[in-house]
């Protein structure tokens, strides 16, 4: 399997994960108000998940080559997870 083929399927599953368990991000973040102090609580984890996906990307990639990634796998990495922000947006706002 490719670099490529392996970010999108570390991507993908993170992304799958992090979608599945959207209803209790919410209701932790509804328990927690006070603590967390969160206006928007449904962009609060639409930035979860996409921090999420990108560390998880990054940190998988750095697996793959042994070494940190470049620039231009960072991007690459950015661009990959970005393409599926409609897809995030759609379970968390629907």
């Amino acid at each position: 399997m490719s670099e490529d083929e392996q970010l999108k399927v570390v991507i993908e599953q993170t992304i799958s994960k992090a979608i599945a368990t959207i209803p209790s991000y919410l209701q932790e973040i509804e328990e927690n108000k006070d603590i967390l102090k969160v206006t928007e609580q449904k962009e609060f984890v639409y930035g979860l998940i996409i921090g999420m996906a990108l560390s998880m990307a990054v940190a998988s990639l750095t697996s793959i080559k042994k070494g940190m990634p470049t620039s231009e796998d960072q991007l690459k990495i950015r661009d990959m997870v970005y393409s599926k922000i409609p897809e995030i947006r759609k379970e968390i706002f629907k």
